[in-house]
């Protein structure tokens, strides 16, 4: 049930502005094993001009931590709204979140970006732990993080 939110939600917010057609995409991304908690991560994507745009997955449910992760809480205003119905459990170190999402086909090549906030309870948070633009050829291609994630891919 919480995939077929998920993806009306994505769906919604992120392809009714151009009434696209929407593909699949898997998000990949595994954490490093960084000796705390279970980490909260928020992705989001941006337009070209930096502009948010929409929200396609929260990991991690208890809403008094989301404040952490401050991209994405900074372009929301917080709002838990954006994320109602795509949430799932927090990921722990050292382990792989695989979320497969219906995205508008109108936000790969054309300046669109996906930005992952991480954080973990009493450890240093980390804003746009991963930014990477929204592109055909950037499909399978691992991106390393800087903090708790180790990698990340996206396939198309």
């Amino acid at each position: 049930m919480k995939s077929l939110l998920a993806m009306l939600a994505v769906t919604t917010a992120l392809t009714l502005p151009g009434l696209a057609n929407a593909a699949q995409v898997t998000f990949t991304t595994t954490l490093s094993s960084y000796g705390g908690d279970g980490a909260y991560l928020a992705y989001y994507v941006t337009d070209a001009a930096g502009k948010y745009a929409g929200s396609l997955w929260m990991a991690g449910g208890k809403s008094r931590y989301y404040q952490h992760l401050s991209g994405w809480y900074r372009a929301t205003a917080g709002n838990t709204a954006e994320i109602n119905g795509i949430t799932g459990a927090s990921v722990g170190a050292g382990r792989s979140l695989k979320i497969s999402l219906d995205l508008a086909d109108t936000l790969f090549d054309a300046g669109y970006q996906l930005h992952i906030d991480s954080a973990v309870e009493d450890m240093r948070d980390s804003p746009n732990e991963i930014v990477v633009p929204l592109t055909s050829a950037g499909s399978g291609h691992t991106v390393k993080g800087t903090r708790y994630i180790a990698d990340f891919t996206y396939a198309r």
